[in-house]
């Protein structure tokens, strides 16, 4: 009986430990979705999290050896981004394309973007459908 009660106390234990482990990552990599305008309203403790901001990437784009840095506008707001991640920024990401930026407020107002997505409205339009050209009909 004893050895059934050990085995049972190692099991609580190891999976004791995987859910600490499991809910710590969670929370460590969740990401909240942030408009500008309500970024400017977060108080200091929402600079804290890992936010997500989306927005257009204004003709500001300036690189800086591995620093990118630009200027994020949507609805007449504009958010300066600092992006000094590893990753090599995509093809799409030039002025007028949308952005998604990960990372976190710093308190001079800046955002500090570990990752960013970026993608190109056209290339996710759906192509116009053809009409057959209007000509003379033949008479039967």
């Amino acid at each position: 009986m004893k050895t059934y009660l050990k085995f049972g106390s190692l099991i609580v234990v190891i999976l004791g430990t995987l859910l600490w482990l499991a809910m710590g990552g969670i929370s460590e990599t969740k990401t909240y979705y942030k408009t500008i305008a309500e970024l400017n309203q977060l108080g200091d403790g929402g600079k804290d999290h890992r936010l997500r901001v989306g927005g257009d990437v204004a003709d500001s784009i300036q690189r800086q050896g591995r620093e990118v840095r630009f200027t994020l506008t949507q609805d007449n707001l504009v958010l300066p981004v600092v992006y000094s991640g590893i990753e090599p920024l995509p093809d799409t990401f030039k002025p007028g394309a949308r952005a998604l930026a990960d990372g976190k407020l710093g308190a001079d107002g800046v955002f500090h973007a570990t990752k960013i997505q970026a993608k190109c409205a056209s290339k996710y339009e759906a192509k116009p459908i053809q009409q057959p050209a209007a000509g003379p009909r033949a008479a039967l």
